[in-house]
């Protein structure tokens, strides 16, 4: 049977079966390699399939996105209709960039970066929407500089409305915070210097908290550039973040920032009596630790002169 036209495709009824093939074969093309002949379908077809069944649409997607091939997987959902009915704002960065203006084409980068990225879940689905918001955040200088300034805070405002219009993520809320986290974080890692002092390596992991390891992956699959000392050093640089980041958590696993017995010293300086409080201030002490305010390892006294120029800060009457 002959595949309809576009044109022939709109005056059809909707078919929730026609979209569940496309998607089929986008998955089909992922995971082996391979294409077949392609089934177009309407923007109405993929909005019966999730009214139809939401779950395995989503699994379908998420059979492309992990896919060994994803590149060839995306390309078939750009090809049958499927990325402009269901990501439009992933749609619209084909052919963005592409020689012009001295920036790399985004689409072909993003296909790249999702290729590259550990296949995990949670950053396979961030590498797609990483750079949605560079679409509505060029800007171009006198002088031909081509720059995104707060694309990471729009994309992540974009995938929130986009979750909100398709609702494919919105039933796993871990895996939407996470992706979410990812695509508002992912250029923070690559902001790395070997002149970052200790306390603010430590903090950069305090704030990235469980996200930390995807982040990393994430950061390493972004780098996509030819050009291969710009590369190397990339890697390099995200790599010894991460080997900071592994040292300084050993080391402090083997040896406490704060000393034994500061909790005593606390509530005999203060006159307080065991409680939720002491947990709290020795908490509130960490953070200022891993901010660079006060040094860690030191002996008791340095804390709790510290608590007492800060009493307001820590709860302290």
């Amino acid at each position: 049977m002959p595949i309809a036209t576009p044109q022939e495709l709109q005056q059809l009824p909707p078919s929730a079966d026609r979209a569940m093939d496309a998607l089929s074969l986008a998955a089909f093309a992922a995971e082996s390699s391979q294409t077949r002949h392609i089934v177009p379908a309407t923007a109405s077809d993929f909005e019966a399939a999730i009214k139809l069944d939401s779950v395995k649409v989503r699994g379908l997607l998420d059979r492309v996105v992990m896919g060994q091939d994803p590149e060839l997987g995306l390309d078939v959902l750009l090809e049958n209709g499927a990325l402009a009915a269901l990501f439009p704002e992933v749609e619209a960065m084909v052919g963005f960039g592409d020689g012009e203006w001295r920036h790399k084409d985004v689409w072909k980068h993003t296909k790249q970066v999702v290729r590259q990225a550990v296949p995990r879940l949670e950053v396979r689905w961030a590498s797609l929407f990483h750079d949605i918001g560079k679409v509505k955040t060029r800007s171009i200088t006198p002088d031909g500089k081509v720059h995104f300034f707060g694309h990471a805070e729009v994309g992540t405002r974009m995938f929130d409305r986009l979750d909100r219009r398709v609702q494919l993520f919105s039933p796993e809320p871990a895996l939407k915070e996470t992706v979410r986290f990812l695509i508002l974080h992912h250029l923070r890692a690559n902001q790395y210097e070997s002149s970052w002092t200790d306390s603010a390596v430590r903090r950069f992991a305090r704030e990235l908290g469980a996200h930390l390891d995807d982040l990393i992956c994430l950061a390493q699959a972004d780098i996509t550039t030819k050009r291969p000392e710009k590369k190397r050093r990339g890697l390099s640089q995200i790599a010894e973040l991460a080997a900071r980041i592994r040292t300084l958590a050993e080391e402090d696993a083997k040896v406490p920032p704060l000393p034994s017995g500061v909790g005593d010293a606390i509530m005999v300086a203060f006159a307080l009596k065991p409680s939720r409080l002491i947990g709290e201030i020795k908490r509130g002490l960490e953070e200022a630790i891993a901010s660079g305010e006060i040094p860690s390892h030191e002996v008791c006294e340095v804390y709790v002169e510290f608590v007492r120029l800060n009493k307001e800060r820590f709860g302290i009457a």
